[in-house]
């Protein structure tokens, strides 16, 4: 089975320097980059079964978006906003983009909206874009939901008792084995010096969804949406049908604006497809490999 190394790179915020973290799966003179990138509070561990499937025709990189996973954390926490991770993405294709290589990219929920951004600047280097179960829309009571979520500081005497927590939130997410629960709870529970498990991110993260007013959120829509209309590039929105945080109504409009994607809906499954099952996984694949 093909394994990661585990690579970092230097990034810039106005409040100094912190590092990066990647996992990067295949050859590393592969021409063929994928970068993927997770959801607000996860990891680049989400993707260990979709890069062990690309490896082969991809050199996969999944960085730990900063104050995250293996990342370090930014100083000044209202800084966790979409222009950072945009900017930390540019200094990771720097490194992994040095001779030239062709770029697709895979984001799912946060990652899609950091891919939305790159995607839409000028000179931009992405060739082909996937974005899981997010869209310049979104709705206000999915993101309090979500900035709800992060904000409890909460502690587990054990890991059992973390893994049901994680499982008690991430029902959305669809069926699972108890293995595949077992591991999406591994990738995002940690160990703290007193023996109790917490979860991998900075608490930091929870002030930039504190501080969001209606109008703010509008603006950031409209900003969202002119990003969205500027890409060029072949794009497929997957969408989990019971989604509650990109509306069906928004990615009917996705598909005739912009890039005017091509919509794939799963069954079953709200925000966000996992893509650890086959099936998920292959829609993926011929999409990038096919198209």
């Amino acid at each position: 089975m093909p394994e990661a190394k585990i690579k970092s790179v230097q990034c810039f915020s106005m409040s100094g320097l912190h590092t990066m973290a990647y996992k990067e799966w295949g050859e590393e003179d592969n021409p063929n980059v994928l970068v993927c990138v997770h959801g607000v509070t996860r990891v680049s561990d989400d993707f260990d079964n979709l890069a062990q499937a690309l490896c082969k025709d991809y050199r996969v990189v999944c960085p730990d978006v900063v104050g995250r996973g293996r990342s370090g954390s930014l100083v000044n926490p209202q800084l966790y906003r979409l222009p950072q991770y945009v900017s930390d993405m540019v200094t990771l294709l720097a490194r992994v983009l040095a001779n030239g290589e062709t770029l697709s990219w895979f984001g799912t929920s946060m990652g899609g909206l950091i891919g939305i951004g790159l995607a839409s600047l000028p000179d931009n280097p992405v060739s082909k874009l996937v974005l899981n179960d997010i869209g310049p829309t979104l709705d206000a009571l999915a993101i309090q939901r979500i900035g709800d979520y992060i904000a409890q500081e909460v502690r587990f005497p054990t890991f059992k008792a973390g893994a049901e927590f994680v499982k008690m939130v991430s029902t959305t997410f669809g069926e699972h084995t108890d293995a595949e629960w077992h591991k999406l709870a591994a990738d995002v529970l940690r160990q703290d010096r007193d023996g109790s498990w917490v979860r991998h991110y900075d608490m930091g993260l929870a002030l930039p969804f504190q501080s969001v007013t209606p109008e703010s959120a509008k603006a950031d829509e409209a900003m969202l949406w002119a990003a969205y209309d500027a890409i060029r590039c072949p794009t497929l929105l997957v969408r989990g049908a019971n989604s509650d945080l990109l509306s069906r109504a928004t990615a009917d409009l996705m598909t005739q604006r912009g890039p005017k994607a091509k919509l794939v809906e799963i069954p079953g499954v709200g925000h966000a497809p996992t893509f650890l099952h086959q099936d998920q996984i292959a829609i993926a694949k011929d999409f990038l490999l096919n198209h």
